[in-house]
């Protein structure tokens, strides 16, 4: 069987634990014997970024936006306990998405791969939500600092045109921690219209949440922003009967919960990475939550939206068999080619894309998957059978084979 091709490189950003050894099982048995594929590859390894200073993940977004698509594994954002792990390092790095996600900016939409054979937890959601999350700033570039002694905290800004506005943040009496984090306003337009369009474009109605009752100011402007970007959009809105609205995080929280789902939900960005969480359990599992970044100027970047399944790692070192999900690894790497062929006009890439899903689909319809799965199987036609990453990638390549041959 002759490859299918590619014309176009797209960045490769490989990471790290058990989402690493899946990432190359996933390249090995379900692409490289059916693509030619064509990667401009990015170590993004916790130790490869420490070597570098973190430039390879710079480096690697910069190509992200050059090429227009790139796809990326799971990677460490390290913490204290992390530097116990990995004492080499010189550094405690930021998140390695935060510095990506600054350089592309957009929106991360994310939504859970449905199974009909598995049902979510919320008995009431009939269809998935899909959340959409701000790519910029908050809590992901702030800067934080910690003080030993009573004194006060300022917040100060200098405009270039020399003009200054001061603040006082707090007056304390002992040790203290602090932190500033910031959000731009060009961004935040960038999320509602992409907001707005993805709706339009899929037909959904859009949530908007913050907490303005709050943060007046910071939360306010993105209310602000979102209601002024609508008119824009509400002739459209209106002619496809989907509606948009505005609530307060915690109201949002109930109403998600009570809703039949088949929604967006708009969120700020640590906002959206805590709740994309909670959808994705709610929905079944973690591994099964896709992620894809669209910036501004289209270029797009798909990821599975869980971790490096850290547990399952250290199992893998002592030589034990896992049975680790790859699904939504494997689904970025599909968004990614698919997104590649439709730039490149290639519509045996896009097929290759549309049948690498299928294969998967019909694996677990025929009851072989991961134990996470397993044991969410609700559906009385299927018998399942949890299976290692190994066999289960493996079932995925013979449905694939087939359905090329």
């Amino acid at each position: 069987m002759s490859k299918i091709q590619m014309k176009t490189p797209l960045v490769e950003m490989d990471g790290d634990e058990m989402t690493r050894i899946l990432w190359q099982m996933i390249k090995e048995q379900l692409l490289l014997p059916f693509v030619d594929l064509k990667t401009e590859y990015y170590d993004l390894g916790l130790l490869h970024r420490n070597e570098t200073r973190d430039q390879v993940t710079v480096n690697a977004a910069n190509a992200t936006k050059r090429l227009g698509v790139g796809v990326k594994c799971a990677t460490i954002t390290p913490n204290r306990q992390r530097m116990e792990e990995y004492p080499q390092l010189t550094e405690m790095w930021r998140s390695p998405n935060g510095t990506i996600r600054a350089i592309l900016d957009g929106t991360a939409f994310r939504a859970p791969i449905v199974l009909p054979f598995i049902k979510p937890v919320v008995k009431t959601w009939e269809a998935p939500i899909t959340v959409a999350r701000h790519a910029y700033g908050d809590m992901y570039k702030a800067v934080d600092m910690q003080t030993e002694e009573p004194g006060e905290a300022m917040l100060t800004f200098r405009g270039v045109s020399g003009t200054e506005k001061t603040l006082s943040v707090q007056k304390v009496d002992g040790p203290a921690v602090w932190q500033a984090q910031h959000n731009k306003e060009n961004s935040i337009r960038a999320f509602a219209r992409s907001c707005f369009q993805y709706a339009v474009d899929t037909r959904q109605d859009l949530w908007f949440s913050t907490k303005d009752t709050i943060s007046k100011i910071y939360d306010g402007d993105f209310k602000r922003i979102f209601e002024h970007e609508y008119k824009d959009y509400q002739a459209q809105f209106e002619k496809l009967g989907i509606t948009y609205f505005y609530t307060l995080i915690d109201d949002a929280v109930a109403r998600v919960i009570r809703s039949k789902g088949g929604f967006i939900w708009a969120l700020k960005n640590y906002d959206g990475d805590v709740m994309s969480d909670m959808i994705a359990s709610a929905s079944g599992s973690l591994a099964m939550m896709t992620s894809v970044l669209v910036a501004p100027d289209g270029t797009t970047e798909y990821e599975a939206a869980h971790g490096t399944v850290t547990r399952h790692y250290y199992k893998h070192l002592k030589g034990e068999a896992t049975s680790t999900n790859p699904m939504a690894t494997i689904y970025a790497w599909s968004g990614a080619l698919r997104r590649r062929a439709q730039m490149d006009g290639l519509s045996d890439l896009a097929a290759f894309a549309d049948k690498l899903e299928a294969a998967c689909v019909e694996t677990l319809s025929a009851g072989i998957m991961t134990k996470d799965l397993a044991s969410l199987v609700e559906d009385g036609t299927i018998t399942p059978r949890a299976v290692t990453s190994e066999v289960f990638i493996g079932a995925i390549r013979e449905r694939l084979s087939a359905k090329l041959a």
